[in-house]
């Protein structure tokens, strides 16, 4: 391995270190307070609430001033810096000038306010907990004479942060926030459903029959059972078999799999949730994600107003509901319903739709509405009363041939949610997954697989039910402000380095 000059004066510092009786990779720091607690709750008038505390983070920029010294500390909560004496700590002190940017330490002392108003932790004791072998691309800062700050080298390029997250959370403190709120937004959505009895759940990731949506599976091979086995791309149809046998609510937050295409809104490997509760339908739960997500907004946010990419857009109840086919019949001039599969054709070339000639029905109609009406539907909109074709596990609607009692919840154009009355007629569930299976074995690789097991279970009897599945990822990037799926995901898919 070749190694850089830093890395090689790095290593020389480590062996001095170690010469000199230092132990650079202790096994532990016993700390009591941390940079925020310090910053926020600090008093003159009561110093001696923080006569004895104990800090420790990685060494975040240092000023050497002879006898004494100064430098920033960053741990989870944020940065403070730490004052260190030559006459305090005079063994560890002759070895300072061995720790670079990057260093961990553990500091005891007591918080002081410095002749600047800096509030400080004055060292009694130091303790190197871990030496950095690799520089930190740590940018520079200065204020010019308007008094606007200028940062140079910053850790900026996406590819590289992408990559290297880990540093990308070091020097550019700020990302550590978008995964906190989305760690956030996973809590509030569990209490949501726990506060209602709903129970969470877990079903399987690898399956000998792949469903519940139409898209491409990851294949594996199980060695000892000799069989094919597909990552999941969706829990909907073993959470209806839970259904089935007897719980009337549950939901699972999952990780879900799909061999498909790599862009901005899509990662291969990414969060769901979906929940499904007995005896209600699709009307009951376009009201319950309404609350849900302005539930989210005001608890994380403080507030169901929020600016997206330029776009104010508000979570205030009730949302939008329109109709499929009058927003396209608002956006194209068009009335869809029921149209013919040529003249679909020709709407698919005249608004020059990248399909291929044979592309189904349901693709163009699909890619119809992706290119000329999605982008218009800014403000949460439920896209309601899908046609049969689209939606092979809805039930069919109550009162309009042809539909599907399915929506859609769509938000600054983005699809964030996908909701029907569940079919439970067993022979009308048989009778679309045949004809999913026909479509497939026509060259369409993304129709559902018929499922034996599961038709054996809605034939058991499943309840009246409203499913509902929700996009984790891109409810995180609208409501952290993320333009990118990679911005919400700490390790995203990416091609190989040469």
């Amino acid at each position: 391995m070749e190694r850089s000059e830093q890395e090689l004066r790095r290593l020389e510092e480590l062996d001095l270190l170690e010469k000199a009786g230092i132990v650079a990779y202790p096994y532990s720091f016993e700390k009591t307070h941390d940079a925020k607690t310090i910053l926020e709750e600090y008093s003159d008038d009561n110093p001696e609430k923080f006569q004895n505390v104990s800090v420790a983070g990685r060494i975040m920029t240092i000023r050497r001033m002879g006898k004494a010294s100064f430098f920033h500390i960053l741990d989870a909560s944020g940065k403070i810096q730490i004052y260190i004496k030559r006459d305090d700590v005079p063994e560890f002190y002759e070895n300072f000038k061995l720790l670079d940017i990057g260093d961990i330490v553990g500091i005891k002392g007591f918080v002081f306010r410095t002749k600047t108003g800096e509030i400080s932790v004055h060292t009694r004791e130091i303790q190197l907990l871990c030496k950095s072998i690799k520089p930190l691309p740590v940018a520079k800062e200065e204020i010019d004479e308007h008094g606007n700050k200028i940062v140079y080298d910053a850790f900026s390029d996406k590819e590289v942060r992408y990559r290297q997250r880990y540093i990308d959370l070091i020097v550019n403190y700020d990302i550590r926030q978008v995964f906190i709120k989305r760690s956030q937004i996973i809590t509030e959505m569990r209490r949501y459903f726990d506060s209602r009895g709903w129970l969470e759940v877990e079903t399987p990731i690898l399956q000998p029959i792949y469903g519940g949506a139409s898209a491409r599976p990851f294949i594996t091979h199980h060695n000892a059972l000799d069989i094919p086995l597909y990552l999941r791309i969706a829990d909907e149809l073993y959470l209806k078999r839970l259904i089935v046998g007897g719980f009337e609510g549950v939901y699972e937050i999952s990780k879900n799999f799909r061999n498909e295409g790599m862009d901005k809104m899509h990662n291969p490997e990414f969060t769901a949730m979906e929940i499904y509760v007995a005896y209600k339908d699709y009307n009951w739960m376009m009201e319950m994600v309404e609350d849900l997500l302005s539930t989210i907004a005001q608890n994380v946010l403080g507030t169901t107003e929020i600016e997206y990419n330029g776009k104010k857009i508000s979570f205030q109840k009730p949302f939008r509901r329109e109709k499929m086919f009058d927003l396209f019949k608002k956006y194209t001039g068009r009335d869809l319903l029921g149209v013919s599969y040529d003249e679909l054709k020709k709407l698919k070339d005249e608004y020059n739709l990248e399909l291929p000639d044979n592309a189904s029905y349901v693709k163009i109609l699909d890619e119809l509405f992706s290119e000329i009406v999605q982008p218009n539907l800014v403000q949460p909109t439920f896209v309601i009363d899908y046609p049969i074709e689209m939606s092979p596990l809805a039930k069919k609607h109550r009162t309009e041939k042809g539909l599907v009692e399915r929506f859609e919840l769509f938000i600054n154009g983005s699809e964030v949610a996908n909701a029907f009355s569940e079919l439970n007629d067993p022979r009308d569930q048989r009778q679309r997954l045949e004809e999913q299976a026909l479509q497939r074995a026509g060259g369409d690789e993304e129709a559902m697989v018929l499922d034996e097991d599961f038709l054996n279970a809605i034939e058991i009897g499943m309840p009246p039910t409203a499913g509902l599945g929700i996009g984790i990822d891109r409810l995180v990037m609208l409501l952290t402000g993320q333009t990118s799926i990679r911005d919400v995901l700490f390790f995203p898919t990416m091609r190989p380095e040469k």
